[in-house]
């Protein structure tokens, strides 16, 4: 395998159960092998896509102090601005090669949700720049819905069981300006090799190449989704609650070559989290005796702090 698995939503949408059941065999056993696929037919379109990436390459082109003023202390990192090197790959020192932005949950009124999410932070320099990151949020939002359904299916659960700990969830939409490199980084990489904290994460089209995923005999590939196709893979929450079922996949943004070094790079991954009190503890459905439960009890709150912590956004 040298790229990652294509899928097709409409699979999975269509009247046909073999089609639909296609789908979850699809993406299960893919998920199984390497926890990376692309996606096509999902609810992202082109033009709201254009719209996203014209917003974000503005914003990161403002003045850092006018950026900066949106670096709101006190949040770990959970919404606004964060500024160039201070996220780190778990167990590294060295800071990511890059910038970004977090767009949060805005929860319906009637969520009764058990902790208050942050407000989400307003560019007053750009006056569509919050409108077009929270509606590309919501369309991730129901791609990953419709995701989740199916592995559900797959796991032997029922199809809807995802639906009430995503639904209102702390799920973060994340604009990444990764910047021209102007002299050799120090053992830094623009992101370096990590998995993902959440359930699953689906990323747009990037603007250009670096996403590399390591396969199971410790070959890296890279991730090159066809046109119009998402990236969505397994992250660390969802790899623990199904006892290793389902694999978060280790992956990285390289440095490009020299002679790219002064083109950059954008990227928008949407991070599906579910609400704080799900618990992740090891699913009965994927414990048997060849695979005993491998993870104590947590929730999803309490794990995401310790991570945060981890990556550097959270101070102990």
């Amino acid at each position: 395998m040298n790229n990652i698995p294509s899928v097709d939503l409409s699979d999975f949408l269509s009247s046909d159960p073999s089609k639909k059941q296609k789908f979850v065999n699809e993406i299960g056993r893919a998920y199984e092998e390497i926890g990376f696929v692309s996606l096509k037919n999902h609810f992202l379109d082109d033009n709201l896509v254009d719209d996203l990436y014209k917003e974000v390459k503005a914003f990161f082109d403002l003045p850092e102090d006018t950026k900066k003023a949106y670096e709101i202390e006190g949040l770990g990192g959970q919404r606004g601005y964060i500024s160039f090197g201070k996220e780190h790959a778990k167990g590294k020192k060295e800071g990511d090669l890059k910038e970004f932005w977090h767009f949060g949950q805005d929860p319906e009124p009637d969520a009764n949700l058990t902790e208050e999410y942050p407000e989400n932070v307003h560019v007053k320099e750009l006056e569509h720049f919050n409108e077009t990151g929270m509606q590309a949020y919501r369309m991730l939002e129901k791609t990953g819905i419709y995701v989740l359904r199916a592995l559900a299916i797959y796991i032997g659960l029922d199809e809807m069981y995802f639906d009430k700990w995503v639904k209102n969830g702390n799920s973060i939409l994340r604009p990444i300006h990764y910047p021209p490199i102007t002299e050799e980084p120090k053992g830094a990489v623009r992101a370096g090799a990590h998995g993902d904290i959440n359930l699953i994460t689906l990323l747009m089209g990037a603007s250009a190449g670096g996403l590399q995923v390591l396969r199971k005999d410790g070959e890296w590939i890279d991730a090159i989704p066809n046109e119009d196709e998402l990236v969505i893979n397994v992250g660390d929450m969802l790899e623990r609650h199904t006892n290793n079922k389902l694999r978060s996949t280790i992956h990285r943004v390289v440095n490009p070559p020299r002679e790219e070094w002064d083109t950059p790079r954008y990227s928008i991954p949407f991070f599906m989290h579910p609400r704080s009190e799900m618990p992740l503890n090891c699913l009965e459905e994927c414990i048997d005796a060849e695979h005993p439960k491998a993870y104590e009890d947590i929730t999803a709150g309490e794990f995401l702090h310790q991570r945060l912590v981890e990556i550097g956004l959270i101070k102990k």
